[in-house]
């Protein structure tokens, strides 16, 4: 049974056709890369995934549940997933730990205990143990961004939704944010990322889809689609990303 499964999607702004029919699978343990130029619809199929977005036609199940059945618990469903945003999102006013254990409380019932030993063990994993204390401000933007991938793991998602994890990040702070993903991947830990992290999504993804005006245009496994891709309008978006300086020269 596929983690994650998309046939049909299609999701419109009032005149604006946003999604036109997305079909898309994420198999348990696998890293599935969303690459595409901006407004291609790449963030709404992430949003569509835990019904932040409602999409218009299709189904999506998520670990056996269709969350386009009008019946689906969606509370239920979401506590499965974890998401991590371009913006960190983190309560300015709560220390590193509490924004770590606040869903843990409140959603979970755990007790504080509980909650802030699982909060410390993933702040671990991310490198911040001696930041608990800290308030956001106190933190780089890099260092927030774990904190934000912490306070997912704190929930025990069974798959992971990444919204352009780096993309408000300085240059310098990206790697760090990446290295974290790829310690989660290489555990086993369900993926689908929207980036255009090209290194990141080469190395670490199984699968790389490429979406333009709305549609997969091309899809297979990250080597296929990154090195050797087929359609014309991925190889023009790979060139533009991957050699941009070339294609400067080449229009001036």
């Amino acid at each position: 049974m596929s983690a994650i499964s998309i046939h049909g999607v299609t999701k419109s702004f009032g005149d604006n056709h946003v999604l036109r029919g997305i079909d898309l699978e994420v198999e348990p343990g696998q890293v599935v890369c969303l690459i595409g130029p901006s407004g291609s619809g790449k963030s709404t199929v992430l949003r569509c995934v835990n019904l932040l977005e409602t999409p218009d036609e299709g189904t999506i199940t998520v670990d056996g549940a269709e969350l386009t059945d009008p019946d689906v618990d969606i509370d239920e469903v979401r506590r499965r997933i974890g998401l991590v945003f371009q913006q960190f999102n983190l309560f300015p006013h709560l220390t590193v730990l509490e924004n770590c254990t606040i869903a843990q409380l409140k959603v979970l019932g755990r007790s504080a205990e509980e909650a802030e030993a699982k909060a410390r063990i993933n702040l671990r994993k991310v490198g911040l143990a001696e930041k608990e204390d800290s308030y956001p401000h106190q933190l780089s933007g890099g260092q927030q961004q774990r904190v934000a991938i912490a306070r997912a793991l704190s929930v025990d998602p069974q798959l992971m939704l990444f919204d352009e994890p780096t993309s408000a990040l300085d240059p310098e702070l990206v790697g760090d944010v990446l290295a974290v993903m790829r310690e989660l991947a290489d555990a086993g830990m369900t993926m689908l990322v929207v980036t255009h992290e090209m290194a990141f999504a080469r190395e670490v993804a199984d699968h790389v889809a490429f979406m333009d005006g709305g549609v997969i245009v091309e899809q297979g496994p990250a080597a296929q689609v990154i090195d050797t891709p087929q359609h014309p309008r991925t190889r023009e978006f790979l060139r533009r990303v991957l050699h941009p300086t070339e294609v400067t020269l080449a229009e001036d």
